[in-house]
């Protein structure tokens, strides 16, 4: 990664609803000298789809609507309503899918990165429920477009198992029992010798499997959108980030620093990466880094201990997840969660050391890559979407459940944009509130520090009793 020059442009932050009075920073820049930056190097940005770099926006450029973001979010939504016909400009300070959407496991399954339970305790249990098949219309979506931006060699890989790495058949139980009776979604149960006979390591008991969710190349599929916005006649810039903003006519203007877009609606869709031009969304945005690394070709090895194709992640609360990769000859193995927002030094070591733990097998197997990236969480671990001001929306925070979730979270926004339906508002329990700054980070890792020693304790128990 090159070493970063801040810079601080002319201009002003966004003026956002909500922003502390007396508190307006100065947008902050990240010049890397020349121009935008490199994609992270990992298996993703090693096997993407060719593109060439975008332009930067210069001059003056009017359209329906801008996007700021140019991540699954942002091009979800940009593809939505460039089909309805309406003129739409993504401005991206990077390249597109160059944060979390083109870094992370490619895991596309309903959910949210909190339970149904405490959905329900924040919104109610109807709201939680529709929310809940919102993740499930997530999934179809990115089927849909996966369809309709074809020919691609995009493949998606289907089935997906959740493994216990403790006992706890009934729960498990009672979960498929309620997705079939409350959403009509089947999962199957795998008991602790089916599922030690597909993945051979004594950390785990039993599991759901899940035939609907689906694994895939999430960096080529952002590179696909884009692709089909711009046949659509809809705008992409790259390396233009913005600067400066007025939102409060009925005529938004956005600037970067060599042009400006004017819209009547704006989208600022821009996860773990959200600046501070922005203050009220940076300041409701925790980012927390992830981890992820790809093996080098083994073929061999990794049949003898997992045997099966599908996408398989654990209960820990910042459990293992991986899948079989390169037709099955690596292994891309993520985990981990922090605070910090820095490359560790021996981010490879800590990741192989994880998946040796679990599968002892491995142990010595070659690292060809690792990477981090941030994902964007708030509190109440709930995605923000909706309009702070008229005309002026939002979209993000979308860590830990982020390839359905993006999905649903551009279309709704999209549908409140077209007029053509409002459930974006199932989303206004889950504001845009202060994530506590400093002291929120400091919590979240607290937090997360606590649901290891509890999954520390439950697995001791079971592994004690056999």
């Amino acid at each position: 990664m090159p070493r970063l020059r801040q810079t601080f442009p002319g201009g002003a932050p966004c003026a956002w609803h909500g922003a502390r009075p007396g508190r307006v920073q100065r947008p902050v820049l990240f010049d890397y000298g020349e121009g935008m930056s490199a994609y992270v190097d990992s298996f993703y940005s090693r096997t993407r789809r060719p593109t060439a770099p975008r332009a930067a926006l210069h001059g003056s450029v009017a359209v329906d609507v801008a996007i700021v973001g140019g991540g699954l979010a942002g091009l979800t939504a940009a593809i939505e309503i460039a089909r309805a016909g309406r003129s739409v400009a993504v401005i991206e300070a990077e390249r597109i899918g160059w944060g979390a959407s083109g870094r992370n496991g490619g895991f596309v399954g309903p959910g949210y990165a909190t339970s149904l339970s405490h959905i329900a305790l924040m919104a109610g249990r109807d709201a939680a429920h529709e929310l809940y098949r919102l993740s499930i219309e997530g999934v179809r979506i990115v089927e849909e477009n996966l369809a309709a931006l074809g020919p691609t060699d995009n493949v998606a890989t289907y089935g997906k198992l959740s493994v216990l790495r403790y006992s706890d058949a009934p729960a498990l139980l009672v979960r498929q029992e309620m997705m079939a009776r409350d959403f009509g979604y089947a999962l199957e149960f795998r008991d602790r010798a089916q599922v030690r006979g597909m993945l051979r390591s004594k950390k785990y008991y039993e599991a759901l499997f899940d035939p609907q969710a689906f694994h895939f190349h999430p960096l080529n599929y952002a590179v696909d959108l884009a692709a089909g916005i711009e046949a659509l006649g809809g705008r992409i810039f790259e390396g233009a980030p913005v600067v400066a903003c007025d939102l409060d006519g009925a005529t938004k203007v956005l600037r970067t620093p060599g042009g400006e877009v004017r819209a009547r609606d704006v989208v600022f869709a821009t996860g773990g990466y959200t600046g501070s031009v922005t203050p009220q969304l940076r300041g409701a945005m925790l980012p927390i880094a992830t981890y992820v690394l790809v093996t080098e070709v083994a073929p061999q090895r990794i049949a003898e201990v997992i045997g099966v194709p599908y996408a398989i992640s654990d209960n820990r609360r910042a459990g293992d997840y991986y899948r079989l990769v390169d037709g099955g000859r690596r292994l891309l193995w993520g985990g981990r969660i922090t605070t910090r927002t820095s490359e560790p030094a021996r981010l490879a070591e800590q990741l192989r050391a994880t998946m040796v733990s679990t599968y002892p097998e491995l142990a010595g197997i070659g690292i060809d890559a690792a990477w981090s990236g941030l994902m964007s969480y708030a509190r109440h671990l709930m995605p923000m979407i909706g309009q702070a001001k008229p005309n002026v929306w939002h979209c993000f925070g979308f860590g830990g459940h982020g390839l359905n979730t993006t999905a649903i979270g551009g279309r709704v926004v999209a549908e409140g944009i077209l007029g053509t339906s409002d459930r974006y508002r199932l989303y206004a329990p889950f504001g845009v509130n202060w994530a506590g700054g400093p002291f929120g980070v400091a919590a979240a890792q607290m937090t997360y520090w606590t649901y290891q020693a509890m999954d520390f304790v439950r697995e001791f128990r079971s592994a004690r009793a056999g």
